[in-house]
């Protein structure tokens, strides 16, 4: 398989993709709680991961993909401990920075592909601010948005995303199995949520996690299985590929 990870690229070998006009994807997770069966940085492996397969899907179109951006907005995970969490101005400034120096190493296409629910609003408003102060057009997706129809299609117990669920569980189960603390699987079980970016509630107010879960578990992690973590990686990443392909930026950018 073609190397496609920017930190394992040399710098002669980045600026020969950057000539070649490569689209950069910009992974960004989280760390933070994810019940006693998953490790903290399930979201941001989970976003790289599908980058790297995105890559790959889209050849021969050049794609490299960043390293990730570990931490997001994740305030509300904080009382379960084990959470790292940013302000929205340190988001702001860390992704201007990433972002400025992708495009100064030559490269002017930047997909932000996120894997955190909590980001999903802050990124959507960053990335338009990010768009005019480094005069480079800047797109965003998460994911689990892009690769929705194969994840409502494969999961059993939800139709989408929850938080060390059915779905992140299977998903690390197919891609970092060895993380897994599969004895506490049997327990690994919580109320049904809805993501931020799909919630209809009129109202929206900060609730912590804690005063949803007690286990810090949403949704339904028993059935999990690599099989069906391994669809949806796959998925999500043809999804992605797929955007890439038909062209996401307009004309002449």
């Amino acid at each position: 398989m073609t190397e496609n990870r920017w930190n394992h690229l040399t710098a002669p070998q980045l600026r020969d993709l950057a000539e070649r006009d490569a689209v950069v994807l910009l992974p960004i997770g989280s760390t933070e709680q994810h019940g006693e069966h998953l490790p903290t940085g399930v979201d941001d492996f989970l976003a790289a991961e599908v980058c790297r397969r995105a890559a790959a899907a889209a050849a021969p179109l050049p794609v490299v993909v960043a390293p990730s951006v570990w931490s997001g907005l994740a305030e509300h995970h904080m009382p379960f401990g084990g959470t790292l969490t940013l302000s929205l101005q340190t988001l702001h400034s860390l992704m201007k920075d990433v972002c400025r120096s992708i495009l100064r190493a030559g490269f002017t296409r930047i997909l932000i592909v996120n894997g955190h629910g909590g980001n999903v609003a802050a990124l959507s408003a960053l990335v338009t601010e990010l768009t005019v102060e480094l005069g480079a057009p800047i797109a965003l997706t998460s994911y689990f948005t892009a690769g929705r129809e194969v994840i409502r299609e494969t999961l059993q117990t939800q139709a989408h995303l929850m938080h060390a669920c059915e779905g992140e569980t299977s998903m690390m189960l197919a891609a970092f199995p060895e993380l897994v603390r599969t004895e506490f699987l049997p327990q690994a079980v919580g109320p049904t949520i809805s993501l931020q970016s799909e919630d209809t509630s009129p109202v929206y107010r900060s609730v912590t996690f804690d005063t949803i879960t007690s286990s810090g578990t949403a949704g339904d992690a028993r059935s999990a299985s690599a099989e069906k973590g391994d669809r949806m990686l796959n998925g999500c990443a043809e999804a992605i590929a797929e955007l890439l392909a038909k062209g996401i930026w307009p004309a002449g950018s």
